[in-house]
């Protein structure tokens, strides 16, 4: 697997809120609040600092201005298969900023590469030239 240190969230920090879920459903849709908004403050929760700050840098639209992570479950019938939904999908987002990303080191080009890129240009160079108007005798 991988080597990422999972935090674990626990739902003390987490608050459900049950609504109807949107879409076909006939009467049931109509009756029964079995989809979940889940709502998360990153900037309160028990996560590491730095954790959060790649949380609130991602350019993602569920996350409000104040800091609060909002996810809508509804894929399942039932309220409770919704809230474990929401909670897995939160918990897949924190695991995946848990590693900080690897900074790149810049490299040279090799020579092979130098030496092909010169070599297409001269190639275009080349047929380009060939393009120009024909000088006649």
């Amino acid at each position: 697997m991988n080597d990422a240190p999972s935090w674990q969230l626990s739902e003390s920090e987490v608050e459900f809120t049950a609504i109807r879920a949107q879409g076909a459903g006939g009467q049931n849709v109509n009756k029964v609040s079995s989809a979940v908004h889940l709502r998360f403050d990153i900037n309160a929760s028990s996560l590491p600092d730095a954790i959060k700050e790649r949380l609130m840098a991602l350019r993602d639209q569920r996350i409000t201005a104040d800091g609060v992570m909002v996810i809508k479950a509804q894929r399942t019938r039932s309220q409770d298969m919704n809230r474990a939904d929401a909670m897995a999908r939160l918990q897949e987002l924190v695991n995946s900023v848990a590693v900080p990303p690897r900074a790149r080191r810049a490299t040279k080009p090799t020579y092979g590469s130098k030496q092909r890129r010169l070599e297409g240009k001269s190639q275009r160079s080349v047929t380009k030239a060939s393009r120009g108007k024909v000088v006649g005798d």
